[in-house]
């Protein structure tokens, strides 16, 4: 599995305490990370949470990514953002049983967590039993497991409306965005590196690079 660290610029500056945090459970499981920026709250590219929904949707619908992690001072916003696109369906998650519930209920590929509000002493540990209840089992299980046909059921009429409700392609959303704005989601210092590396999708490819030239 590729995951994907994504952090908007009022959080920056924990980029990498999260990152640290992360990376001991991919690493446990043999997940690759990326971390994809902000990496310090002076860098050049400035993401806001908007932009971070922008990343994810381009990394998770290229193949550039499996799972995204994400937040912003409160997870709202850029849980929010993320949901706006196809193919992202991202939980608000503010402890463990969040991430267990919302990787076993709703079997989503993204996660917002809130680096601010309630982040106090002992948050970096927080951080570590979330990723780790995150990815503990193989997600869409169910829960209570006496539940899981209903549950999947219910996931599986999710993912249809979804396909109605926001049935335009990637490459079409994001040359109906503002170009700016998409550039600059897309500007991070190792952005090309990573995506290059990993996405698959050719059409999405190719609309990014356009956009970047």
């Amino acid at each position: 599995m590729k995951v994907a660290l994504i952090n908007e610029n009022s959080q920056a500056a924990k980029n990498e305490m999260i990152y640290n945090s992360l990376k001991k459970i991919t690493d446990k499981h043999g997940f690759e990370l990326f971390n994809y920026g902000m990496y310090s709250a002076e860098d050049e590219a400035q993401l806001t949470y908007v932009q971070n929904g922008i990343l994810a949707c381009v990394l998770l619908n290229s193949g550039a990514a499996d799972y995204v992690v994400t937040g912003c001072g409160t997870g709202e916003g850029a849980m929010l953002a993320l949901n706006s696109f196809p193919g992202v369906i991202c939980g608000h998650v503010t402890d463990p049983l969040d991430a267990y519930t919302f990787a076993q209920i709703n079997d989503g590929n993204a996660i917002s967590i809130n680096f601010a509000l309630k982040f106090g002493w002992g948050g970096d540990l927080n951080l570590e039993y979330i990723f780790e209840k995150l990815f503990c089992e193989e997600s869409g299980q169910g829960y209570p497991r006496e539940r899981a046909v209903p549950e999947k059921r219910n996931k599986k009429i999710l993912d249809e409306v979804r396909k109605v409700t926001l049935n335009q392609d990637i490459p079409e959303i994001l040359n109906s965005l503002d170009r700016d704005l998409v550039k600059g989601a897309l500007s991070g210092e190792h952005f090309l590196e990573y995506f290059d590396r990993n996405a698959t999708d050719e059409k999405i490819k190719e609309a990014v690079h356009k956009i970047l030239a």
